[in-house]
């Protein structure tokens, strides 16, 4: 483009631009300045520090109400642990007050046949069992009575002679052996090849020595089942005998009393012999038991009691069942690790069934 050309242009361009230069111009002439309000900047956001109190009023008033909660919680808890605690106190007084009226028929009952036996001359107490010994003023012979409350299962059982079916020890050697209260003399025996067996049907621990025997002729089988409870009778099969859960017991004859009222004696054993030595053990209804004990000189027949005359004092003493075991030489009574009865041998005889009672 030539020089000519170009000079056109420029004037163009400098007559556009000839108004702003003048507004230029007049402004830095005349000083004036341009003010922009605060609203025109981005303020920063305002930073406000927290106030404790006022963060702290809501935080404690919840606080407060929690511990007053807590305090009426607490305080209702009191109330019924106290009220919890007031009928546990008197469930048991009403408890205890039944089970004193339920026992006072029992204390009367026991009361008034222990009044028929006398005042005991000995008396072993103990959780197990509570014995009481006493000696009789019959007539013709000297006997004993020892009266038994059996107040735990394991407070009495039946031994074998040394502990072996065919032996045979002395009640008292049991008694010590065993370290037991008490031991009366058992079933009866037949003795074989030099061996003392017992007879007939005898259970010890729940088991049968020798298998069952069906009871024959005028044969018994007496002992206690699982609650201490005096079973006896006679049994044909071993399923009668089993039904009653026999723990143990032994055999002899006759049986002397059932249900309070007298059996009768066949005359076989009414005179052989006709007085002895005798051992009975007998029931009440409350399941105590009672043992009636008869001295004899000997076994002829002369000294001791008869079999009738020991119904009579199994009645007189309120007795419910009584049957009779072994006797003569057999009978042996041992209190307090003392012999109480005159064993008639003279010395007490090695037998191969006892009853032992525990402290």
């Amino acid at each position: 483009m030539s020089a000519i050309a170009a000079r056109p242009l420029n004037r163009t361009l400098l007559l556009a631009c000839t108004p702003f230069l003048g507004m230029l111009v007049w402004l830095f002439v005349a000083n004036i300045s341009v003010q922009l309000s605060e609203r025109a900047y981005p303020q920063p956001a305002a930073q406000t520090s927290p106030d404790p109190g006022a963060a702290a009023g809501p935080a404690l008033e919840g606080l407060d109400q929690a511990k007053a909660i807590a305090q009426g919680t607490g305080q209702s808890i009191k109330k019924q642990l106290s009220l919890y605690q007031k009928t546990n106190a008197d469930m048991a007084q009403i408890a205890s007050i039944a089970s004193t009226q339920a026992s006072r028929p029992y204390q009367i009952y026991d009361r008034r046949i222990t009044r028929k036996l006398g005042s005991p001359a000995a008396t072993i107490q103990s959780d197990k069992l509570e014995a009481q010994l006493f000696y009789l003023g019959t007539q013709n012979f000297q006997s004993y009575a020892l009266k038994i409350k059996l107040k735990q299962k394991d407070a009495m059982k039946l031994v074998l002679g040394n502990d072996k079916e065919g032996s045979a020890e002395t009640t008292l050697s049991a008694v010590n052996r065993y370290k037991a209260a008490i031991g009366v003399n058992a079933g009866g025996f037949a003795d074989g090849g030099g061996k003392r067996y017992p007879l007939s049907t005898t259970v010890v621990g729940g088991k049968y020595i020798g298998g069952f025997q069906p009871t024959e002729k005028d044969l018994f089988f007496v002992g206690l089942n699982g609650s201490n409870k005096l079973i006896g009778g006679k049994f044909s099969s071993q399923s009668q005998l089993d039904a009653l859960g026999p723990k143990f017991g032994a055999s002899f004859v006759p049986i002397l009393l059932k249900n309070g009222q007298r059996t009768v004696i066949p005359d076989k054993w009414k005179t052989s012999p006709k007085r002895a030595p005798r051992t009975v053990i007998a029931n009440y209804k409350d399941d105590q038991l009672l043992f009636l004990i008869a001295n004899g000189y000997n076994e002829n027949g002369s000294s001791g009691a008869t079999l009738e005359e020991m119904q009579i004092l199994l009645q007189r003493y309120g007795a419910l069942d009584g049957y009779n075991l072994d006797g003569g030489g057999s009978t042996s009574l041992v209190f307090n690790g003392r012999v109480i009865n005159s064993p008639s041998d003279g010395t007490l005889r090695k037998l191969p069934t006892h009853f032992l009672f525990f402290r």
